[in-house]
């Protein structure tokens, strides 16, 4: 029963560092391009920037989820579930911006 639990952590762990890495990686990379997109001028800058920090943060939500399963201390669940609240209100921050930047743009472009 130890070994399983030890597969467990070990597993649990890895992919909370791989779901960790990933999501700095996306909001990292989606910084870059929204640079680059502002000095072009891109009208649809700030919509991308948006969707890219969704997707990073989702990554990062996933790995506190995953988190939960290595919890050993009442006092941990309580701090992990902050966090949890804390990036998922963050997400749908986000999404209701994302929802009001496309409706923008639908109103915006011409036809």
């Amino acid at each position: 029963m130890e070994g399983l639990h030890t597969a467990l952590s070990l597993l649990t762990g890895s992919a909370i560092l791989l779901f960790e890495y990933t999501g700095v990686g996306v909001i990292i990379a989606t910084g870059i391009m929204g640079i680059m997109r502002c000095l072009r001028r891109d009208p649809a800058t700030r919509l991308q920037l948006a969707k890219g920090m969704a997707l990073g943060l989702e990554f990062k939500l996933g790995s506190e989820i995953l988190r939960t399963v290595i919890v050993r201390e009442f006092r941990e669940i309580w701090l992990v579930g902050a966090i949890i609240l804390l990036r998922a209100s963050l997400t749908l921050l986000i999404h209701w911006e994302i929802k009001n930047e496309e409706r923008t743009a639908e109103t915006t472009s011409p036809e």
